[in-house]
Parts: structure tokens; C-alpha cells; sequence
């Protein structure tokens, strides 16, 4: 399995479990630097992620809608 993949796997286990997930968190958790091409490609994928800007800062957190 890539680092791509398991990237993708980790921050689809933390979505499903209605973690709110940002980047910080991200590469905290699973060391993932880019976790926007990850949501992207969860996207692709059909999941139906919700995103919203952190107020203050230049991040967005993102969940799964419900």
C-alpha cells in the first residue's frame, strides 16, 4: 500500500468516527502534509466531506456530512 493510500485510509477512519479533521491534526496523527489533495481525493472517491473555514486562520477543518 502507498503512503498515498494509507494516508487516505487514516483520515477516512478519523472522518467516519465524526472527527472534525485540519491539517494540523493531520500531520499530527498520520504525518500527512498535504491533507487537502487527501480530502480531494476522498471526494473523487463519493464521500460526501464538508469543509469550513477555522476562523483567525488560513486552514479549513473537514467532516463528513451526516
Amino acid at each position: 500500500m502507498t503512503k498515498a493510500n494509507t494516508q487516505k485510509k487514516e483520515a477516512l477512519f478519523h472522518l467516519k468516527r465524526g472527527t472534525r479533521l485540519t491539517p494540523m491534526r493531520a500531520l499530527e496523527w498520520f504525518g500527512c502534509f498535504r491533507l487537502a489533495s487527501v480530502i480531494h481525493r476522498l471526494r473523487l472517491d463519493g464521500y460526501d466531506i464538508k469543509s469550513e473555514q477555522v476562523p483567525g486562520e488560513r486552514y479549513s477543518a473537514y467532516w463528513i456530512a451526516r
